[in-house]
């Protein structure tokens, strides 16, 4: 009995670590390249937003359903297919709605992804986000 205890440890390690494999990494750069780097004494004004802690969960729940951090193009991606799986081509817009839902809107940012055979027009999506308990109640796709 004793030497199957280890076993099924080691299985349950083994489970635990595939499924925290698909967690997000946070991209650093090397120390030595950031060494350089220098926070101000202030952010400036100029462009300065707040985002509300509850807007930046929902966007963020959202935006990793509309498109995933480990989305990568197809190999053979037109420079189009390309740009729009980068998640700066996409503008957000959030807001709050009735009772617990936020409503997140993404759409095309004005000139991105302009390659192509024409104007991208019909892209995007509304998602309704449940701030109670945190869960996409609906999704509505333009793409």
């Amino acid at each position: 009995m004793r030497s199957t205890l280890p076993m099924i440890m080691g299985f349950a390690l083994a489970a635990c670590t595939h499924a925290n494999s698909s967690i997000a990494y946070t991209p650093y750069v090397p120390p030595e390249e950031a060494a350089w780097f220098k926070f101000p004494d202030e952010f400036p004004d100029t462009g300065k937003q707040t985002v509300p802690g509850v807007m930046a969960v929902a966007i963020q729940l959202a935006m990793d359903d509309f498109l995933p951090r480990d989305t990568k193009p197809e190999r053979d991606a037109s420079p189009q297919d390309v740009c729009l799986q980068q998640r700066q081509s996409w503008d957000v817009k959030a807001s709050p709605g009735s009772g617990d839902i936020i409503w997140v809107d993404f759409s095309l940012s004005d000139g991105a992804c302009t390659r192509g055979p024409g104007p991208l027009m019909d892209l995007g999506a509304t998602y309704a986000v449940d701030k109670a308990q945190w869960r996409i109640l609906a999704v509505r796709s333009l793409r």
